[in-house]
């Protein structure tokens, strides 16, 4: 399949901006490295480098998980729409991103909406010495690149709802659009110690509402705003069970760097959080895939896997605020209430292709409202209604503005470059269309 002479010209842009960009970043003076500053943890510094690479596992992980789901004819597009996420993102990260969500307040300390763009341009005054407000103990630079790989993966979890219908171009560009407009705000004012949810009390220990409950409910924006498949009503084929099981078991072990090093210290807390999120994915694969048997189905293979994945998520909130009692609880309510929720999915004339919103907003629904039952001396389990309050509240506004938003976002994106491929490529395979690609099968292009 042959560019057109239209499309060539709109990737050389793309190439060309790119190189913009490059040269832009080398003219911008670096800031010196150094030496680690006396005040580092050594031990803080060995787990979170650990906890860093495995953060950064969970996105070729999510790649398989998800392209094994998928129709054999789109399963190099979906993985690489993650794997492109790494590229893209890392990048964007470093020129605006972790400025924007961890610069100071725009508009005083009072706001915590979003960070100024500036603050750390092109990592600016990012080097090893530490941030005692951002992280206490380790250096500044290892905190940027470890909310790094939570900014990678969190796009990348929306590609699962237009999986097979999505232009590759303009997925570029909403990743782009959607870690600005999106991303970062959240990450501001949940994380960033004058953030507006976090003054109200939100407790998200490492990423419920930012990564999960931002990336579901854009997921559900996205699968509204593209439509259905042209062979939704078909019988479902899965490209192959194996790298979903694979691809679950790297989001297993990934995420124990994701919650664990959420810590941000090799200390007591990280541990809990170690073996919360173990516990929890433990507890909603059980819970996911006896509910299967219950309502009269065979335990499947991918059950098991999205169901772990599911406690995986419900438990990321509450990880270092919750006992392992709790854990057990928070997954397995999880699991079954997600299930439920992708049945129901099902019912609607909504394609979410591989129910990421069943999955990953309601999972991170779930986990929110969960933290504000059980956290540790302050959760309602506790006599405390305060904080299952303020969770209650935070939840309508996030989820409010993660669709919202991201609605808005996907029209624009569209208004500039078509989000959907043709019925033609769509009836081909994105494989083919898009990459040039096929996956052991040989079509007619």
């Amino acid at each position: 399949m042959v560019l057109t002479m239209e499309t060539k010209k709109k990737w050389l842009l793309i190439l060309l901006t790119l190189l913009a960009l490059a040269v832009i970043g080398s003219f911008i003076p670096a800031t010196p490295f150094g030496e680690i500053a006396a005040s580092v943890n050594p031990g803080d510094l060995a787990w979170m480098l650990t906890s860093t690479a495995l953060v950064l596992l969970m996105t070729p992980g999510l790649s398989f998980f998800y392209g094994g789901m998928v129709n054999p004819k789109n399963i190099i597009s979906t993985i690489i729409q993650s794997f492109v996420s790494m590229g893209i993102v890392s990048v964007l990260w470093v020129f605006v991103g972790f400025s924007l969500a961890f610069g100071d307040s725009i508009g005083g300390a009072q706001t915590g909406i979003i960070g100024n763009p500036f603050t750390f341009f092109m990592f600016e005054n990012v080097n090893a010495h530490i941030d005692t407000a951002l992280a206490p103990t380790i250096p500044l630079a290892l905190f940027a690149i470890f909310q790094m790989k939570f900014a990678i993966i969190t796009p990348a979890l929306i590609t699962g709802s237009f999986a097979g219908r999505v232009r590759f171009r303009a997925y570029i560009l909403f990743i782009i659009l959607f870690i600005i407009f999106v991303y970062s705000p959240l990450a501001h004012q949940t994380w960033h110690p004058n953030g507006l949810l976090r003054n109200m009390g939100v407790l998200d220990f490492a990423g419920g509402t930012v990564v999960h409950m931002s990336a579901g409910f854009a997921a559900l924006a996205g699968a509204i705003f593209l439509g259905k498949r042209t062979d939704y009503d078909q019988p479902e084929k899965r490209a192959n069970i194996p790298f979903v099981l694979l691809g679950a078991g790297l989001l297993w072990f990934g995420w124990f760097g994701f919650n664990a090093g959420s810590a941000l210290a090799a200390s007591g807390q990280a541990v809990s959080a170690f073996l919360n999120t173990n516990t929890a994915a433990a507890a909603a694969m059980l819970a996911y895939i006896f509910t299967e048997g219950a309502r009269g189905h065979k335990p499947s293979g991918i059950g098991a896997a999205v169901g772990l994945v599911i406690g995986l998520v419900a438990i990321t909130p509450a990880a270092g605020f919750v006992n392992v009692g709790e854990s057990v609880c928070i997954g397995a309510v999880a699991g079954i209430v997600c299930n439920y929720a992708v049945t129901y999915r099902t019912k609607t004339s909504i394609d979410d292709t591989l129910d990421v919103f069943p999955a990953h907003g309601m999972g991170g629904v779930v986990g929110m409202i969960m933290t504000g039952v059980f956290a540790n001396g302050s959760g309602l389990a506790y006599g405390q209604f305060k904080t299952f309050a303020v969770h209650s509240i935070a939840l309508v506004l996030v989820a409010a503005f993660s669709f919202g938003m991201s609605y808005i976002l996907f029209w624009i994106t569209n208004k500039i470059v078509p989000m959907r491929v043709s019925v033609r490529s769509e009836e081909v395979g994105l494989d083919i269309s898009q990459h040039r690609e096929s996956y052991g099968f040989a079509y007619k292009e």
